[in-house]
C-alpha cells in the first residue's frame, strides 16, 4: 500500500468512527424534512381563534422535532385562509399543488372548509379539520382524503336546544349570518327546538357577513317579545350585534354558536356588556382533558403570544394525527390518507379519536358563559349554580 491509499483509508477510518460514535452517545444523524401545512384565519375578525389554532400545531411539531425517536423532522407551513372562501380555495391550491407538502391542518371557517375539499380531493392531499363545524364537511361528499377531529353543528345545535328548554325559555328570536355557516347552524338549532312543543321561534333573521347595521332585525326580532336571542355566525358580527342590542336597549338574553367562543368577543364588546352571553363548543375546557395542563404548560412555555382558545386543542391533536400518520407509513400522500381513515382508539389532547365511515370524530358538545370577563365551563360557573 503506497502513502496516498493509506491515507484513504485512515480518513475512511476516522469518518466510520466518528460515526459510531455520533450513534453510541445517542445523537441522531441528519433526518428528513416533511412538510405539512396549517391553514387558518391568520388574519381578519377571527385570527384570535386562526392564531392559537397555528401555535398550538406549531407546538406539536415542535415536540415531534424534539423526540429523538422520531424518524422525520417536520416544517409546519403556514398559510391565511383569512376566512375568505375565495382565499381558501387559493391557499389549498398552493398547498396541494407543492408536492412536497405530505398533509395539512385545515380551516376553522366551515364557508371556507366546504368549498375546499373538492381541491384536496382532486390534488389528493389528505387533510385533518381543526374547527369547521359543518356537517357536509364531512358527511357531504365521501372524499377519504377528508378528515375531522372537532364536532359538527349537529351537537352544537342540540345542546343549544336542551339549554333554551331547560332555561325556560319559551320564545326564541332566530339571528344567523347568511353563508353556509350561519345557514347551517339555524337548520340543526331550529330543527331540535321542534322536540319542545312549547318552544316557539318569533322570528327568524338572515344577515349577510358584510352588513354593519342591524338595527332592523333587531327591532323586529325585539317586537317578537322573545325570551332569548339565538345567533349563528363568527365573531365580527356576534360582537356588532350584540353592542347593538346593547345601544338600543334590547335587554334580551344572548346566546351564540362555537363562533363567538373567543376572546376576540370579550374584548370586541367589553366584559360588561359580554356578561351572561352562553355559547356551545365541541371541546371542554383545556384543564378538564387529561393532558390539558401539561398541553397549557407547554405552550406558556414556549412564549406564544396569543391564547391558544377553544380550538387550539383540535389544531394541536390535528398535527399529531397527521405526524403520526406519516411516520408509520413514511411521506407519502395515498398512504397518510389510508392511515389517517383507519384512525381508531387514538390517544390525544382532545380525547380518544374514532373516525366513522365518513371520517368524522365523535364528540359531545359543551356549554360556556362569560363570566367576569372570561369564557367559563357552565357547570363551574355561578350562573349553573343560580340555575339550580
Amino acid at each position: 500500500m503506497n502513502r496516498e491509499e493509506s491515507g484513504i483509508t485512515v480518513r475512511l477510518a476516522r469518518c466510520a468512527m466518528a460515526a459510531l460514535f455520533v450513534l453510541g452517545t445517542g445523537h441522531a444523524l441528519a433526518k428528513d424534512t416533511v412538510k405539512i401545512a396549517f391553514i387558518g384565519p391568520l388574519t381578519g375578525g377571527v385570527s384570535s381563534t386562526g392564531l392559537g389554532g397555528r401555535n398550538s400545531a406549531q407546538l406539536a411539531v415542535d415536540q415531534h422535532n424534539a423526540d429523538p425517536s422520531r424518524k422525520y423532522r417536520v416544517e409546519l407551513v403556514k398559510l391565511d385562509d383569512e376566512c375568505k372562501p375565495n382565499v381558501g380555495v387559493q391557499v389549498v391550491t398552493r398547498a396541494a399543488t407543492d408536492r412536497s407538502i405530505i398533509g395539512a391542518v385545515a380551516h376553522y371557517c366551515s364557508a371556507v372548509a366546504i368549498v375546499t375539499v373538492d381541491t384536496f380531493h382532486r390534488f389528493g392531499l389528505p387533510m385533518v379539520v381543526w374547527g369547521a363545524v359543518l356537517p357536509e364537511i364531512t358527511y357531504g361528499n365521501n372524499h377519504k382524503e377528508i378528515h375531522r377531529v372537532n364536532g359538527t353543528m349537529i351537537n352544537e345545535g342540540k345542546l343549544a336546544a336542551e339549554y333554551v328548554h331547560k332555561a325556560g325559555f319559551k320564545r326564541v328570536a332566530v339571528i344567523y349570518d347568511t353563508t353556509d355557516y350561519g345557514k347551517g347552524q339555524s337548520v340543526h338549532f331550529t330543527e331540535f327546538l321542534k322536540q319542545y312543543p312549547d318552544v316557539t321561534v318569533t322570528g327568524s333573521y338572515g344577515v349577510d357577513v358584510t352588513q354593519q347595521d342591524f338595527s332592523a332585525e333587531l327591532t323586529a326580532a325585539a317586537g317578537g317579545k322573545p325570551d332569548v336571542i339565538w345567533f349563528g355566525g363568527l365573531t365580527p358580527q356576534g360582537v356588532a350585534i350584540r353592542a347593538q342590542m346593547q345601544r338600543i336597549g334590547i335587554s334580551t338574553p344572548f346566546i351564540g354558536v362555537s363562533g363567538i367562543l373567543n376572546e376576540g368577543f370579550i374584548a370586541g364588546v367589553g366584559p360588561k356588556v359580554a356578561e351572561g352571553v352562553v355559547s356551545f363548543h365541541n371541546g371542554a375546557p383545556i384543564d378538564k382533558y387529561a393532558k390539558g395542563k401539561e398541553f397549557l404548560a407547554a405552550y406558556r412555555a414556549a412564549g406564544f403570544k396569543e391564547e391558544p382558545d377553544a380550538y387550539g386543542p383540535f389544531a394541536y391533536s390535528a398535527a399529531q394525527l397527521l405526524m403520526d400518520a406519516i411516520e408509520k407509513v413514511g411521506p407519502n400522500r395515498a398512504k397518510v390518507r389510508e392511515a389517517l381513515n383507519a384512525t381508531r382508539n387514538y390517544d390525544s389532547l382532545v380525547g380518544v379519536i374514532n373516525f366513522d365511515d365518513h371520517r368524522q370524530n365523535i364528540t359531545n358538545a359543551h356549554q360556556y358563559v362569560v363570566q367576569d370577563g372570561k369564557w367559563v365551563y357552565w357547570p363551574d360557573s355561578k350562573y349553573a349554580k343560580e340555575a339550580k
